[in-house]
């Protein structure tokens, strides 16, 4: 048997609105709504809807023969559930075909593994979590952000439980064999480690439309038979994609759409190769051998690693100064500060920081929604120096500061009180007054209102009790 898994990787950060130096302390929002929503509904047209209606009709074409697997961001999942619910219902379609994988990833996107562990964790559990409430599906492999990964890492995914992690076939680390095969941790050979056919994928992604290309026009019969070539001597291809390949990376117009329709006949009529999730790769291979990974790559740039991240001292900075915060957030209950931290976790803040030049620099600048790095830097940093002024007003980090929070606290709870009993007095001293009144201007049995005067005690000389008498006027006779 000869296996080939189709996976698709979405996400969309959320990205930061001008945030200037006399922003921080005073205006506590940091995002760029209508950007944000702008970009995501162009490309829910664009590529989320149209390539998702055209996966399930294959799905029912093929019926059980075309499977594929995908990875939604949480921080995807939030933007879809305000600006677009329709994508999120065609997964869901998608997903009761039972031809769909969902994979776990960080929930914030984000290079948690290189900054903190249980951060990492947290992330993981609590994306595995949205995964399993939209979709049903729990999931059982592993697709780190921007295909992160070395042996280290991988061991801690498979103590969560997982049996199969993604990630790029780099040369480095391959040497002289073929990431056409499945291999295994090297810590703990119980993970299954599936690698990205790195040509065959970009070949998709990255050179579909491109005139230029010597291959260019691809064709799903030219793309079959480079994959029979390779197939002689592999056992399993990973094709991994951007799913926004399809209709923004590369526009329709270039026959993308078309190409997909028509990849899963072509590869089943002219290769051995049948579409297989990772889960299932999982359980039908044996790795070859274990694969040593001792520092963490991914498939980014020309050299697989994290430097497209993590490359430069703008980078760094801002990275290790997020990643100090962390055990002050785990202390704090406050749910928009919680909130906040998932954002200003997201890869691509630091991604935009990036200063390398040539064709990793182009492919960087396609993406950066600011001047230059320099740009993005002074806007991260500003907004992360709101957050800690923040974060320090309700989990401070010293503790005096958090015996003065307690004592404020305290005297806003007695604050709070005393305004309650206050509005209690005067409602009881408002309900006096209106009795009061009612009872001073009682209406007769004539019609007419008592005037209110006393009645006149009199005493009587004769027996020395007093009488009452009402005072009277009266005419004497003479």
């Amino acid at each position: 048997m000869k296996g080939v898994c189709l996976f698709f990787g979405l996400h969309q950060p959320l990205r930061l609105r001008r945030y200037r130096f006399f922003d921080i302390g005073n205006d506590h929002y940091y995002y760029d709504d209508y950007t944000n929503e702008t970009i995501l509904r162009n490309i829910a047209e664009r590529c989320y809807l149209p390539a998702n209606k055209l996966v399930l009709e294959l799905i029912n074409k093929y019926k059980n023969k075309f499977k594929v697997s995908y990875s939604i961001t949480g921080v995807l999942i939030d933007q879809l559930e305000t600006y677009a619910p329709d994508v999120l219902d065609s997964f869901r379609k998608l997903a009761e075909t039972g031809q769909v994988e969902f994979l776990a990833e960080t929930y914030s996107h984000s290079l948690a593994c290189m900054g903190n562990k249980n951060e990492f964790i947290k992330q993981v559990n609590k994306h595995g979590q949205k995964i399993e409430q939209y979709f049903g599906i729990k999931p059982v492999s592993f697709r780190n952000t921007e295909m992160v990964y070395s042996d280290e890492i991988g061991s801690w995914v498979a103590d969560m439980g997982f049996s199969a992690m993604l990630t790029e076939g780099a040369k480095h680390i391959l040497g002289w064999r073929s990431p056409d095969f499945l291999y295994c941790n090297n810590i703990n050979p119980r993970l299954k480690v599936l690698l990205r056919n790195f040509q065959l994928s970009d070949d998709i992604a990255f050179r579909f439309g491109n005139r230029e290309w010597s291959e260019w026009p691809l064709t799903t019969e030219k793309y079959a038979s480079w994959m029979k070539k390779r197939g002689k001597d592999a056992e399993l291809i990973n094709l991994f994609v951007d799913y926004e390949t399809f209709g923004e990376h590369q526009k329709a117009e270039t026959g993308i759409f078309k190409f997909l329709e028509a990849l899963p006949g072509t590869l089943m009529k002219k290769t051995d190769f049948s579409f297989m999730t990772p889960a299932e790769v999982a359980l039908e291979f044996q790795p070859v051998s274990a694969i040593k990974v001792p520092y963490p790559i991914s498939w980014a740039d020309e050299e697989r690693d994290l430097t497209a991240w993590l490359g430069n001292d703008l980078q760094n900075a801002a990275f290790d100064k997020l990643y100090s915060l962390t055990y002050r957030v785990d202390g704090c209950e406050n749910e928009s500060i919680n909130k906040d931290w998932e954002f200003l976790q997201v890869s691509d803040h630091f991604y935009y920081m990036c200063t390398k030049f040539f064709s990793d620099g182009a492919v960087h600048q396609y993406f950066n929604p600011y001047e230059s790095p320099y740009d993005a830097f002074m806007n991260y940093m500003n907004v992360l120096s709101d957050f800690e002024i923040r974060l320090d007003s309700v989990c401070p980090e010293h503790v005096e500061n958090k015996e003065l929070i307690t004592l404020r606290k305290k005297v806003d709870a007695i604050q709070e009180e005393l305004n309650e009993r206050e509005t209690e007095v005067r409602k009881l001293r408002a309900k006096i007054k209106s009795m009061t009144v009612s009872t001073t201007s009682t209406p007769t049995a004539t019609g007419k209102t008592d005037t209110g005067k006393k009645p006149v005690k009199q005493t009587s000389q004769k027996t020395g009790t007093t009488t009452t008498t009402r005072k009277t006027t009266s005419t004497k006779k003479k």
